[in-house]
């Protein structure tokens, strides 16, 4: 494990990582200000390990580091929503209010969790932080549910029980273990596009299409 001061410099380290591409590597895995690195022990030994994940932290760190940025467009019906109202009364706006700032926002994947491909996206508008969960989580959120709560969004990737404020959902199907289709990762960029129920119909069932990529220095951002 790597802890790091921020999460851009956990998101910098692990895609150093990957980059480098190890023979020893088996799986990169950041979540906010932390970075766990997963080795072969029949490859090389922790102390080895150590020494190289430093060593390349070092050389990363003297000179700017360009990342290969994917951003994806997720259409979120805010029709379809649970819990929008209470989120509006609770940050002391309109409902409509609520939904153009979160839809305006570009976050970043900063953890994968909970259940397979629940993407943990920051940060919310300043406006909308601070909603605490349901005081009793739901026995069943239905797939593609976009939720917030504190400062964070995230999506319901699969049924699962939840006690995330409800204010959305999103047709698009975002992760498959049987066809080990997990389109998200963290550093990835998210914005939400306002859809109509009508839409969601139309798109249900469908797969995140390919990311944009634009490469970009994050340690500028």
């Amino acid at each position: 494990m790597a802890y790091f001061p921020d999460e851009a410099a956990a998101l910098n380290f692990a895609a150093a990582v990957r980059q480098a591409e190890p023979e020893w590597l088996v799986d990169v895995v950041q979540a906010y200000k932390s970075v766990a690195v997963f080795f072969d022990l029949n490859r090389i030994t922790f102390a080895e390990v150590d020494r190289s994940l430093r060593e390349l932290a070092a050389r990363k760190s003297k000179r700017k580091q360009t990342t290969d940025v994917r951003r994806h467009e997720i259409p979120c019906c805010y029709e379809l929503q649970l819990d929008l109202a209470r989120v509006a009364e609770h940050v002391g706006l309109s409902p409509d209010e609520v939904i153009r700032l979160h839809s305006k926002t570009e976050y970043t994947v900063y953890a994968i969790g909970f259940c397979p491909g629940f993407p943990y996206l920051g940060y919310l508008p300043e406006k909308l932080c601070g909603v605490p969960r349901l005081e009793s989580p739901r026995t069943q959120v239905e797939a593609g549910s976009v939720g917030l709560t504190g400062r964070q969004t995230g999506i319901y990737t699969e049924p699962r029980p939840g006690g995330w404020n409800i204010i959305g959902r999103t047709p698009l199907e975002l992760v498959s273990v049987a066809d080990d289709y997990f389109p998200l990762r963290t550093g990835d960029k998210v914005r939400f596009t306002r859809i109509d129920e009508a839409e969601f119909r139309r798109l249900q069932g469908r797969r995140l299409e390919n990311p944009r990529r634009k490469i970009e220095n994050d340690q500028e951002k």
